[in-house]
């Protein structure tokens, strides 16, 4: 890479962000296409993240990443939010425009893309979504505009399930959102669902767990996607799949929330073929790390 006077930067602003697979997307993207960019991983505080936004801003960062813990706080910073991630209430992609930052998230759509490269349709499908965090904001939103006929919100804390359900019910304006105690899953109706894992049991921390333990649960559940990529097979994927569902990983999340984010910089279009090569990169970049 020769950086010179016409590099431009790319940024992420987190804390932690040494785990971080971003740069990998990025910079390789920029190798590929031959654009003179350069994208590096901050950790910023909570309590300097204002000021970074605006220092970014006054040194021309021509885009930013947002992960955690500042997917909602940053939102005070911007000038502009898109109607979606004000909706969902979280930011992770900063493009700039006049006077500042405009917020997008892209995780959610970089879900429903990896949806669809993997032939995993929403309309009309009833959903069960586990957690209750920003993650799974996210994708009750998502559900909901892809037309699913309805969602299962279930949460150890029932209230958040209940706040998150209350808020998307009155931005979709019909009951489309069913909250639920964790320990009721075992209460679903005996139907067919598309199940979510948006919480971080399963990490490697936690690989040995799943939230949900109960065979029963999984018997009815016909697709499953976890959010989480590392490790590649959860628990709750390895149980989903003894049940005879279909499995999904979050990798493909990563990978095209990172291309909608570079598209949304560069004003360009990721064709397939070059993303199925940044997704090689990402699986050769998480074997090294296991090393």
């Amino acid at each position: 890479m020769n950086i010179n006077g016409s590099t431009k930067l790319l940024a992420l602003l987190g804390n932690p962000v040494e785990h971080t697979l971003s740069p990998n997307i990025h910079n390789f993207l920029s190798k590929k296409l031959e654009k003179n960019l350069v994208y590096l991983p901050f950790r910023v505080e909570e309590n300097n993240l204002g000021s970074a936004i605006n220092g970014c801003h006054a040194l021309g960062v021509l885009g930013l990443n947002i992960t955690v813990p500042h997917k909602n706080h940053v939102m005070e910073y911007l000038v502009d939010i898109d109607d979606a991630a004000k909706a969902i209430g979280a930011v992770n992609t900063l493009v700039p425009v006049e006077g500042g930052y405009k917020g997008y998230n892209t995780d959610m759509l970089g879900l429903l893309r990896a949806l669809k490269v993997n032939q995993i349709s929403l309309k009309d499908e009833e959903v069960v979504i586990l957690g209750a965090g920003g993650a799974a904001k996210a994708v009750v939103y998502m559900c909901a505009m892809e037309k699913a006929k309805v969602i299962y919100l279930a949460n150890r804390t029932l209230q958040k399930a209940k706040d998150i359900a209350q808020d998307m019910n009155n931005h979709f304006k019909k009951d489309i959102v069913i909250p639920m105690e964790l320990s009721n899953i075992s209460e679903l109706p005996n139907h067919s669902y598309l199940a979510f894992q948006t919480t971080s049991i399963g990490l490697p921390a936690t690989k040995d767990q799943a939230v949900v333990e109960e065979a029963s649960f999984y018997e009815k559940v016909h697709t499953a996607v976890d959010l989480i990529y590392n490790p590649a097979q959860t628990k709750f994927m390895r149980l989903a799949k003894e049940a005879g569902a279909k499995t999904m990983n979050g990798l493909r999340m990563l990978l095209y929330q990172g291309l909608i984010a570079y598209e949304l910089w560069n004003q360009c279009k990721i064709e397939e073929e070059l993303a199925d090569e940044v997704y090689e990169e990402l699986v050769s970049a998480l074997e090294g790390k296991k090393k």
